[in-house]
């Protein structure tokens, strides 16, 4: 049962990079930032391309490693995998569930750093993406008293 949802989650995060990954990629300009420097002012230029293809081989690298042991297991490639979690047993549930959980946090991860990436290169673009901050800033949460 948690395979099931985890794998889901899994996908669902797939799709959630790659939306913010296509949708701010056409946002961001030629030339982005990733820090400001002391002075306040954009440090540490990179190309939009650049961050683009560097991205996707993250992505890339990150779903690899962490979708090996889940993959063995389920092809049954790794015998001492097998072994240890055989069919049918609850804790290979556990297992399958918490790597493929594990590895949409870290999609979602991704998606939420081309998020702040795209935030710190469009500071005149405010309107569209104040309401989204608003909420997110623990400043601003509702306090009841």
């Amino acid at each position: 049962m948690y395979y099931r949802f985890g794998k889901a989650f899994y996908f669902l995060s797939i799709l959630f990079f790659i939306f913010y990954l296509l949708y701010f990629y056409s946002a961001l300009p030629e030339q982005l930032s990733l820090s400001k420097g002391e002075a306040g002012n954009m440090a540490r230029d990179l190309s939009r391309g650049t961050f683009f293809y560097g991205m996707i081989a993250v992505f890339v690298v990150m779903n690899a490693i962490v979708l090996l042991p889940p993959k063995l297991l389920e092809t049954k490639s790794h015998r001492g995998l097998v072994r240890i979690f055989p069919v049918g047993d609850r804790f290979r549930d556990y297992y399958l569930g918490w790597f493929y959980s594990f590895g949409g946090i870290l999609n979602v991860s991704l998606g939420l750093l081309i998020f702040y990436t795209h935030a710190i290169n469009n500071q005149d673009d405010a309107a569209r993406s104040n309401l989204i901050l608003y909420f997110t800033s623990s400043r601003h949460c509702l306090s009841f008293g």
